[in-house]
This record gives structure tokens, C-alpha cells and sequence, in this order.
């Protein structure tokens, strides 16, 4: 990363405006964050889905990823959700269906096709999902024996929902303006804004814990003076961040490790003029999907959750078994429950896993086609070293993507399972429960990668602004 040119490229009133978007736009979805959904007093409202959302993993993960939505019961609780649904569903379609894949392989038009029926296919996903939304929390809410929430009328649900969908809505458009800079995937950066909107509170908790001495006393210094700080939450907080740094060093190693291909462009003579005759690379990277992976497979192992709580939420004993089941297996286990007898608690952690891999290896076919750039090879005349051009040259660079997907996959997974890891040693060695390390390491997981993703567009945006400057 050139930081200088970076530094250098703020002075370009293009760059300044591209930057001030995106910063506008963060803004803009932070204000909308905190901005109720017209159904309640939203005062109380507010105070009696704080209880509720700190009561249960889940709970704290949805308002985790929503930058605080949820305790606001905001328009935008629904969030990007029903995008990124929508984006997995058109990506399978495009492939499971040849007529969609050749709309892909058309160029800008046929990408824009697609794109659009995303869009579409987004809005009735967000009005099923803001009605599931607003029906399970007021069913929890009235199971509190609170009065917050009393039975909307029938306008009340359709205002309720359309705020909620016009806010999902508003949402996916903002991260296309800010794809659009070309300084970050828009998408990614409203998900990093929200979790970093609750960087605060976190610092904030875990501050409380080390200045809370009142059971366990001060921390004593080699027997010579003690401190004011929890021993105990000294020592946890020292290995966790001992243990996020050494994880950021090998994602970000992860993140920019990349094979690079040497690429050799035959002579040609065209009139009196030479052509070809010179070497380049085709750099491919480790990890070409990004954080996307990560994202699909928060959003994807949400929903079995989300339908259990609404299933429960009904209060049909026939759905119990299948609510409860639901709830159990996929959300973010307690690190107590990692015993022989409750095997159900590995499922979470194991799904995540395989998803990790599976969306690694699924986005990656999407962004990297072997066959187009063997193609647009032999029309340039170029070539690869001890392979011929055409067939050949499409097998081994579809032989090279797969080995370095294998390898980056397992490391990626491996990162987004530490924390669950983390938990049961944690729980194992010092009896500590409740330190929401899943969330927390799913959350710094996508923060990371999508910084880097961001300041390698930027960096690339930058290269672009000053190139004047080294002629």
C-alpha cells in the first residue's frame, strides 16, 4: 500500500468529492439507524427490545450486523439482508440456467440486466421479511407482559412494513452510490459502518469489567503495589487482544497473498510498426472473493434462526419441536454447551465453516472466469510460458485459481471459527461464559477484510489521480 501517493492524491478535487460521497452516505445510513419505525412510543419501545436483545446471541448478532438497528427498532432493521439474499439467489440462477449465463457473459448490458432483477427480486424479500420482523418482536415483546406494543391496526402494519421495505430499499441504493466512487464496495462498507457504530459500546463494557473490583479486588504487581483493575478481566482482555492482533496479521497476509503469473506477448509486425514482444503478469489473488464469502454465510445462517424464532413466535405447539430445534442449532452457541451430551452447540461453528469454504469457492468461480481470460489471451497474442494458448492455458489457470482457493478457504474458515475456539477455552480454563467472542470475531473478521479491500481501491483510485505527476 503507497500511502504516499494516497496522501498525495487528497489534493485532487476528484478524489476529495468521490471520498465526501462515501462519507456523506455513511452518514446518511447511520442517521436513518437510529430514525423508529412509526408503530409505538418509541421511548419505551426502545427500553423494553434493549432487554430483549440482550438476552439472546442471536439478538445481540442481528444488532450486531445492523449497527444498532434493532434495539432502535429503526426503518432500517431489515437492512441489506434481502440484497445479499437476492445477489446468491441471481448468482445461482445465472448458473443453474444457460440463457442467464449468456446474459452474463454479454458485457455491461447484460450484467445490468441481472443486476436489475436483483433489485426486484429484493423488494418482496423485504416485505416478507419486515412483517416476520415486526410480528416476532412484538410477540416477545407481549410475552414480557409489557403494554409497549399493543395490536397494530391494520394501517399501522401497512405503514410499519412500508417504512421498514422503503428502508431496506433506500439502503441497497445508497451502497450502489457508493460502489460508484470507486473507493470501496458500497454493500461492505454499510456493514463495516454498523459494526464499527458499536465499537464504542464494546470498549465501553469491556472498561466496565477491568474497573469492577468490587469482588475480586486490585491487580497485585509482582507484590510490590496493587492496581485498580480486575485481575481477571486483565488477563482475559490481554489474551483476547494478543490473540485479535496475531489474527489480523494472518488475515491481512491472507488477504494480500497472490500468485503471480508471468504472461508473454508474441512479436508482431503490422505496417512499420512493432507490436507484442514484451512480458507482463496476471497477478490472482489467494482469497479473489473478498469478505464476500464471510457476509453470505452471516446472512445465510441467519435465516435458519429467524425462521425458528418466528415459528416460535406464533405460539402453535406444532412448530415448538421445529422452532426450538431451529433456534438451538443455529444460533451462536454457548461456550458451556460444547459437551459430548449437547452436540447440537458444534453445529453452528461447523456450518460456518463449510460455508466459508463453499462461498469462497462459489464467488470466486463468479469473479475469476478461467475461459474468458484464456480467451482475451490468444486474441492478444499472449501466451504462458510452457502452455500452449487456448484449451491448455484455461485448465491451468482454472488448476492454479483451485489450489490457491483450497488453501485460502481452509485459513479463512479456520479465522471465523477461532472465536467459537476461543470461547470454549476460555469457558474450559477460567469458567468465563458470555463473552460473545463469535460475534465479536465475525464482526472484526469483516472489518478487517473490508478495509483492505477499500484501501486497495482507494490505493488503485490514488494511482489513478497522480499518475500526471510522475510524467
Amino acid at each position: 500500500m503507497n500511502w504516499k501517493t494516497i496522501f498525495r492524491s487528497l489534493k485532487n478535487r476528484d478524489m476529495q468529492k468521490r471520498l465526501l460521497i462515501v462519507l456523506g452516505i455513511i452518514v446518511v445510513y447511520r442517521f436513518l439507524s437510529v430514525v423508529p419505525v412509526p408503530l409505538a412510543d418509541p421511548t419505551a419501545l426502545r427500553e423494553v427490545i434493549n432487554s430483549v436483545v440482550s438476552s439472546t446471541d442471536f439478538g445481540g448478532f442481528i444488532n450486531l450486523l445492523s449497527g444498532g438497528a434493532l434495539a432502535s427498532f429503526s426503518i432500517v432493521l431489515v437492512g441489506l439482508t434481502p440484497f445479499i439474499t437476492a445477489s446468491i439467489i441471481s448468482q445461482l440462477l445465472t448458473k443453474a440456467i444457460p440463457r442467464l449465463e449468456e446474459l452474463n457473459k454479454d458485457g455491461e448490458s447484460g450484467r445490468r440486466k441481472i443486476n436489475q432483477w436483483t433489485r426486484i427480486i429484493s423488494v418482496p424479500l423485504a416485505v416478507i421479511q419486515s412483517i416476520v420482523f415486526i410480528y416476532i418482536l412484538r410477540q416477545t415483546v407481549l410475552a414480557g407482559n409489557t403494554t409497549a406494543l399493543t395490536d397494530p391496526t391494520v394501517l399501522e402494519w401497512i405503514v410499519a412494513v412500508g417504512s421498514m421495505t422503503a428502508g431496506s430499499i433506500l439502503l441497497m441504493w445508497l451502497g450502489e452510490l457508493a460502489t460508484e466512487q470507486g473507493v470501496g464496495q458500497g454493500i461492505s462498507l454499510l456493514i463495516f459502518a454498523g459494526i464499527i457504530s458499536q465499537l464504542p459500546q464494546i470498549l465501553s463494557t469491556i472498561g466496565q469489567s477491568l474497573v469492577d473490583t468490587s469482588t475480586t479486588g486490585g491487580l497485585n504487581v509482582f507484590g510490590w503495589f496493587e492496581i485498580p483493575i480486575n485481575p481477571l478481566a486483565f488477563w482475559i482482555t490481554l489474551a483476547i487482544t494478543i490473540a485479535s492482533l496475531a489474527l489480523l496479521y494472518l488475515l491481512v497476509k491472507v488477504n494480500e497473498a497472490q500468485r503471480v503469473i508471468t504472461i508473454n506477448y508474441a512479436k508482431r509486425v503490422q505496417g512499420n510498426s512493432n507490436y507484442g514482444g514484451v512480458r507482463s503478469i496476471l497477478p490472482i489473488k489467494m482469497i479473489a472473493a473478498g469478505v464476500i464469502p464471510v457476509i453470505f454465510a452471516v446472512a445465510f445462517l441467519s435465516l435458519p434462526a429467524f425462521i425458528g424464532q418466528a415459528l416460535q413466535a406464533t405460539g402453535n405447539p406444532d412448530f415448538a419441536t421445529v422452532a426450538s430445534n431451529l433456534i438451538l442449532w443455529f444460533q451462536t452457541p454457548n461456550p458451556g454447551e460444547f459437551t459430548g451430551e449437547t452436540w447440537q452447540a458444534f453445529i453452528y461453528p461447523a456450518v460456518y465453516f463449510f460455508l466459508v469454504i463453499l462461498f469462497t469457492y462459489f464467488y470466486t468461480g463468479i469473479v475469476f472466469n478461467a475461459s474468458e481470460i484464456s480467451e482475451n489471451l490468444q486474441k492478444q497474442g499472449g501466451f504462458i510460458e510452457g502452455v500452449r494458448p487456448g484449451a491448455q492455458t484455461e485448465q491451468y489457470l482454472s488448476r492454479t485459481v483451485n489450489r490457491l482457493i483450497l488453501f485460502g478457504s481452509l485459513v479463512l474458515g479456520f479465522i471465523a471459527v477461532t472465536p467459537f475456539i476461543a470461547e470454549y477455552l476460555l469457558y474450559q480454563i477460567a469458567g468465563v461464559t458470555g463473552t460473545n467472542l463469535s460475534i465479536g470475531g465475525t464482526g472484526l473478521l469483516i472489518v478487517v477484510s473490508v478495509a483492505l479491500e477499500s484501501l486497495r481501491q482507494i490505493n488503485s483510485r490514488a494511482l489513478m489521480v497522480t499518475y500526471d505527476d510522475y510524467q
